[in-house]
């Protein structure tokens, strides 16, 4: 089944994010969460996991002293 426009704009997640969130989404899916609802969760999981979307660099800010 297509995913609908009001999933949101998944285009700033890296292929990672985008395979890690539809395994997370199966996992609900198979514990009996109905499709929107496991997608809503695997990509709330996602984003609590990686941050969201895109981060140029590493991700740890430097201090210099």
């Amino acid at each position: 089944m297509p995913h609908s426009a009001k999933s949101g704009d998944k285009s700033s997640y890296t292929d990672k994010q985008k395979r890690q969130a539809h395994h997370i989404e199966e996992g609900y899916e198979k514990h009996g969460v109905p499709e929107k609802e496991a997608e809503r969760r695997a990509w709330a999981t996602e984003n609590k996991i990686s941050g969201g979307g895109k981060k140029s660099g590493s991700g740890k800010s430097s201090k210099k002293s």
